[in-house]
């Protein structure tokens, strides 16, 4: 019997890490060739590995949660041996060490001792000064005395104990980690320009409840969704500086003649943007069908890499919480999205008097680096304009 040692593949799309989001299998477990092994996440997509072989797991690398390198040991097998001839060498011993998290390695690597002081890292240090934390009265489990962050933790909670039924602890992994990485950049990245504008939405609404009215029962009803995408994508046509990505290492603003439309969609794991590409060459019906389709195969987990990537421009609606007004924030690359607000019936003068109209807030943000004030100011006033004359999203020369 020998090993074998199965490293993370090259998962494509220039990725160099990914994540551990969940292991099927357990040390002692034998596993068949193609068997499922486990699941990682890369910022693109969750991916299934399948075992290369057949074989007994003998260790497992990292835990869910933990980021693995491309081409570092993901697992290793004892196999006959036959399949033992087709591994991969063995590699170096610090190779092959389950990988530590990251703040382990940095408490292990910094942590020094200074006369009386207790051992631990600076960052503990630091943490219990802020606290108000006398070091000397933490008990340390790490060798010599160590102090680690789990004993700081711990100390805290025996000085302030708090019901274990007040507390629920979820590890940030998974879709969540990347959603928070994803906001935390953009929020950090992008000087963000919010522009509110109110859509008089009476007329489209009254043409959606007639469009609908001829559909057969059983027919999906249509939604205010295709037709904001529908006008969007008219819009965009004169203000091509929205419709655009931007590459940070190229230093470079990609401008796209075509309409690929992300779409917020909120599933059980979080936060998710399917994308109907070319959303400008199809129909009210055809666009609407497609929100249909790549929504549900984001919140069912079918959906395809290509089908979860490359947006030019996101809409993100939260339909009826949708509330007054909202400040999304960008979905990087790209340096426009536009938010969708609640439709309800209120007072507004026209013409010199007060009638009932129903209202709708458009609450956008733009990458004021790349997007002047003015553009995007013009960009939501042609979109306003479509929205409230819905004949002129479907004249040939509505562009023009």
């Amino acid at each position: 019997m020998s090993e074998y040692i199965f490293k993370l593949p090259d998962l494509g799309e220039g990725l160099v890490e990914a994540e551990i989001a969940e292991w099927m299998v357990k040390p002692g477990d034998r596993v068949e060739e193609e068997d499922a092994i486990c699941a990682v996440m890369t910022d693109k997509a969750a991916v299934e590995l399948s075992a290369p072989v057949s074989g007994t797991v003998t260790r497992l690398t990292g835990e869910p949660g933990d980021m693995v390198a491309v081409g570092s040991t993901l697992i290793v097998f004892e196999v006959d041996g036959e399949q033992a001839a087709s591994s991969e060498p063995e590699p170096a011993a610090a190779e092959t060490e389950p990988a530590t998290p990251a703040t382990t390695i940095a408490e292990t690597t910094v942590a020094a001792t200074n006369g009386g002081k207790s051992l631990t890292s600076p960052s503990i240090r630091r943490l219990a000064h802020e606290a108000g934390i006398d070091l000397g009265q933490v008990r340390g489990s790490g060798p010599r005395g160590r102090i680690l962050r789990a004993d700081l933790a711990s100390h805290v909670a025996e000085a302030h104990p708090e019901p274990k039924s007040a507390i629920n602890e979820i590890k940030v992994v998974g879709l969540r980690r990347i959603i928070a990485e994803r906001m935390s950049e953009a929020n950090r990245e992008v000087p963000h320009f919010a522009y509110v504008e109110e859509v008089d939405v009476t007329a489209l609404e009254s043409l959606r409840r007639h469009l609908n009215d001829q559909l057969a029962p059983s027919a999906h009803k249509l939604t205010l969704l295709p037709f904001i995408g529908l006008a969007l994508a008219r819009a965009l046509a004169d203000f091509p500086q929205c419709n655009a990505r931007y590459d940070a290492e190229r230093k470079t603003i990609c401008q796209h003649q075509a309409v690929h439309l992300g779409i917020a969609t909120q599933t059980d794991g979080g936060l998710k943007v399917p994308v109907v590409k070319n959303s400008q060459s199809h129909s009210l019906q055809g666009l609407a069908g497609e929100i249909r389709r790549v929504t549900t195969a984001a919140r069912d987990n079918t959906a395809s890499r290509e089908e979860l990537s490359g947006s030019t421009i996101t809409i993100t609606s939260l339909g009826k919480a949708g509330g007054i007004v909202t400040t999304p924030i960008i979905n990087l690359p790209e340096v426009a999205i536009i938010g969708v607000n609640k439709a309800v019936e209120r007072p507004v003068v026209v013409a010199g008097q007060i009638v009932v109209r129903t209202m709708m807030n458009i609450s956008s943000s733009f990458d004021h680096r790349f997007v002047d004030g003015y553009d995007a100011a013009m960009m939501i006033q042609q979109l306003k304009g479509l929205l409230e004359q819905p004949a002129t999203i479907f004249m040939d020369d509505a562009q023009s």
